[in-house]
This record gives C-alpha cells, structure tokens and sequence, in this order.
C-alpha cells in the first residue's frame, strides 16, 4: 500500500522524514505530491527542510532514500490552478517527467476537464470548497482511466459542523464512484509525518463511518498501481498498451 503526501517545501517535513515515518507504518511506499520536494531525476531538495531537516544535509536521490527506509519513493506533482486553460498547460508541461500527475478539483470546470484527460492521473480532493461530482463525470473518470481521491484528511483532523459536511460528502462521493465502477485512491493527504497514519487506522477510520475495509484497502493500493502502471509505459519498450519492444521465438 501507499500514501501521497506533501513534502517540504509545500508541506511541513521532509521527504526522507515521510518516507521514515510510512516506512514504519508499513507502507509500501510514497507518493510526493510536491514538485520541488522531489525531482524528475530523484534529487531531494534538502537545502531547506525547515525545521524537519537535518542540518547539513546534502541532496539525496530517491534510489538512496529506498535504500535508507526501505519503501518506494515516488516521484509525482499536484498541479493546483483556477481553470482548466491554465490545468492543460500544466499536465502539457509535467506529463512528460513525473511519475504521477494530480489535479486538484473542487471547481466544476477542473473535475470535468481532469475525468476528461487520460494524461491525468489523480482527481485530487474534487469536493474542496463545495465542488460537486456526478455520474457524468464518474463515467468519463471510469472511461479515461482517471482515479477519484478520498481525502480523510479532514475526517481525521476536522471537528464539528466541517466535519459533518466532510462526511457527508464523502458518502456522496462514494455512492456515485462505486456506483458506476470508477477507480478510487485513498489518501489521509498530511502534510507533515505526525499526520500521516497507519493503513489499519485509514481502513478504521473509512470503516467507523460506513466505507468497507476492502475499498479502503483497494483505495491505498491505487497509488502503487498507478505508479507500476506510469513506470511500464516509460520504459524503452513500451510501445503501446499490448505492445512491447524485444525479440520473441519463432516456431521453426
């Protein structure tokens, strides 16, 4: 299983501080949503961690940090705009160099634009700040290959009136997703290592409010998918879904 996180210096720790942190949990491996944390060729941005860095530090590559905590690191980007002119200039530019490539919803037009583009794929947070999601674009989302994120960030972290609402919308999201067969991920999206939590404690969580633990559990073993899936088709021989580059036997 896997957790997308967010690094310094879009969250609050390190990379290597996460990937630690998960690795004790037992997670397979992590997602780093922030672009600067972690680049195209695994270099760690470790010149200011902040106050989760360790002084003097030098720039570490993700191949060392697999090393050093024994989970996958994987390299991704959380593209966050206000319109699906400037989300398409944005997948255009970073399609092409990371592993994973999100989109944050919650505006009508960026959750349909995001099911839409198979270049896409993460729907991040699609019910933040009131967005709405239907069968419409739960079938695109099917149809494109374009996974539906769970947030139980504010499940975990919120209380009171924002709570109940994130629950709310949650159930709804869910309802539709499963309804119409689209692919999910599960995510509790911390922003520092004291926010991240076990996968038992997600599937506790999801459970403890209705989800069964089997899609909370399919939901976390999403991001590895997806990053096995984008991995393969980057591969010199890749071809084309079915098709691959190399030398086969010949019946004589």
């Amino acid at each position: 299983m896997y957790e997308a996180v967010h690094a310094h210096p879009d969250g609050e720790t390190t990379v290597a501080r996460h990937a630690a942190t998960a690795a004790r949990y037992g997670y397979d491996g992590i997602v780093v949503r922030t672009r600067d944390a972690l680049d195209p060729a695994g270099r760690v941005d470790a010149a200011g961690g902040g106050a989760e860095s360790d002084a003097g530090a030098s720039p570490r590559d993700a191949a060392a940090l697999r090393e050093d905590s024994g989970i996958d690191v994987v390299d991704a980007v959380e593209i966050d705009v206000d319109d699906a002119t400037s989300a398409s200039g944005s997948v255009g530019n970073y399609r092409p160099d990371r592993t994973v490539v999100c989109l944050v919803g919650g505006d009508d037009g960026l959750n349909r634009f995001a099911v839409e583009e198979p270049r896409i794929d993460v729907l991040a947070r699609p019910m933040h700040g009131g967005g709405d999601f239907n069968h419409v674009l739960a079938k695109a989302a099917r149809d494109n290959g374009v996974h539906v994120e769970f947030d139980f960030g504010p499940l975990l972290r919120a209380t009171g009136g924002k709570r109940v609402r994130v629950l709310a919308d949650l159930r709804k999201l869910r309802e539709i997703v499963t309804y119409y067969d689209a692919p999910h991920v599960v995510s509790a999206n911390a922003d520092s290592h004291l926010e991240l939590r076990a996968p038992r404690e997600l599937v506790a969580a999801g459970e403890a409010v209705g989800f069964d633990p089997e899609w909370v559990r399919d939901g976390l073993r999403a991001w590895g998918d997806i990053v096995a899936r984008n991995r393969d088709r980057r591969s010199e021989a890749f071809i084309e879904p079915g098709v691959r580059r190399g030398r086969y036997e010949t019946e004589r």
